[in-house]
């Protein structure tokens, strides 16, 4: 039966003030669950309970804290249908982009069981000679961590596990939305052997002023949010209070660029799993596609064809409705572009041609299921289109010609450049962006690095 308390300090809590979370499937709009809505008391009593438990955690062998990671990523994996089908349920995605969610998240934990035992230091002799130069890598303390909707089970493993692997102490502030998945994450990692307090699960109903309260508290040494630029810019402004080290990864707008001598079969393949993982709900989601004159006719056939009839579902009748709006006068629309009858907050996969080059659409994160065609005519014009955002997370290149797509990834002023390919995230590979799209990384050894503090010794002997 999936937890619907608070959790903290190993104990499963409700909320002093006995209000609770309505939890909705977007599918059908009917109520799933309930959760403990917790407030700010609770998310200090989190914070306490995290510092309590940090010196203890942070002097456990990497080995055993390795071992324990290990051990939470064997029981996601055996229990990899009951989470997808809880995120199906409070999410609304498909079973198998959840099942592929699952398997995505799981690895968080197999990589940084793997890292937790790699965390390396340095020693050397000054230049002058004589003096020595000791650097030491030590957990940074206690970590807020805020996850979004979209990938509840991933976006919570990809924070936990280097922050356990690197010896910290954690609370996750999950998404209302979708609150269940991380609560079953927490107690899958009791189960794996996670201490009591390691690990501290706060839904909250007001995230605003529960989350400013964590991080005003001198405990708190860290921040690791994943959402939207806008909510980003107002941690970081809340953060700088205490000084709070951040890592975050905030919005993004990412362009999909096809070449006239791209393998054109491949290039739709690679649109329809960069365009519709999760229902288009995903920063790094094609957001602008980019075609060469030549093909733009051709492309924009074969993937009206292969997206004509399909739905997906959004998170909300609000996200559902934006997006509704963005699609409005942004051109010509080739297939879907209209909110279906029926229950839940579908909307149908949609592609549009003749997009204005100023149309609101090119300019803002769609987070739904459609796909505006603009077509180029130079190298040159469409890397100054693609890079004409304040977002920079994950760019995507079609081509058949290795050194074009390698000299426009370089040019591209995004964090993550997808070539030849229609997926870019990689638990073993640095994730994250530039410009207003985050700072810092996730996963690979730059993500253990986030939750590392670097401290010099100078000695001699």
């Amino acid at each position: 039966m999936t937890p619907t308390d608070l959790y903290i300090g190993g104990r499963w809590l409700p909320a002093a003030s006995g209000r609770r979370i309505e939890v909705v499937d977007p599918a059908t709009g009917d109520t799933i669950a309930s959760v403990a809505a917790g407030d700010v008391d609770e998310g200090l009593a989190a914070v306490a309970a995290a510092h309590d438990a940090g010196p203890a955690w942070a002097a456990t062998p990497p080995r055993a804290r390795a071992e324990i990671l290990r051990r939470a990523f064997d029981l996601m994996t055996a229990r990899g249908e009951e989470i997808a089908d809880l995120i199906v349920a409070e999410n609304g995605k498909s079973k198998a982009d959840a099942l592929g969610e699952v398997a995505y998240a799981a690895e968080f934990f197999r990589w940084y069981s793997e890292e937790a035992v790699r965390i390396d230091g340095d020693l050397r002799t000054a230049p002058a000679g004589g003096n020595k130069i000791l650097v030491l890598r030590q957990p940074v303390g206690v970590a807020v961590l805020v996850t979004p909707w979209n990938f509840p089970a991933a976006m919570a493993t990809r924070k936990i596990g280097p922050a356990l692997a690197a010896g910290c102490t954690v609370v996750l502030k999950p998404a209302s939305e979708t609150p269940l998945t991380a609560l079953l994450v927490a107690e899958i990692l009791a189960e794996a052997g996670v201490p009591d307090g390691v690990v501290n699960v706060v839904v909250a109903e007001r995230s605003g002023p529960v989350v400013s309260a964590m991080l005003h508290d001198r405990r708190v040494a860290k921040l690791s949010f994943t959402g939207s630029t806008e909510v980003g810019r107002i941690l970081l402004r809340e953060a700088a209070d205490t000084v709070v080290s951040c890592a975050m990864e905030l919005g993004g707008n990412a362009p999909f660029v096809v070449f006239a001598d791209a393998d054109l079969d491949a290039a739709i393949e690679g649109a329809l799993i960069a365009k519709m993982r999760g229902g288009g709900q995903a920063c790094t989601a094609a957001n602008r596609f980019y075609v060469e004159s030549s093909i733009a006719d051709d492309f924009a056939a074969r993937l009206t064809a292969a997206l004509a009839d399909q739905e997906t579902v959004l998170i909300s009748a609000g996200a559902r409705d934006r997006v509704d709006a963005l699609v409005a006068d942004s051109g010509t629309v080739l297939t879907g572009g209209a909110i279906p009858a029926g229950p839940g907050f579908a909307y149908p996969a949609t592609v549009l041609t003749d997009v204005p080059a100023d149309a609101p659409i090119l300019r803002q994160e769609i987070f739904g299921p459609v796909a505006p065609i603009v077509r180029f005519d130079s190298e040159a014009e469409v890397v100054a289109a693609a890079n004409d955002t304040e977002y920079g997370l994950a760019a995507y290149v079609y081509t058949g010609d290795l050194a074009r797509g390698l000299r426009v990834g370089e040019q591209l002023d995004f964090g993550m450049v997808a070539l030849n390919r229609g997926l870019v995230s990689d638990p073993a590979a640095p994730f994250g962006g530039v410009k207003q799209s985050g700072i810092g990384r996730e996963g690979g050894h730059d993500g253990l690095l986030e939750f590392l503090e670097t401290k010099y010794i100078a000695t001699c002997w």
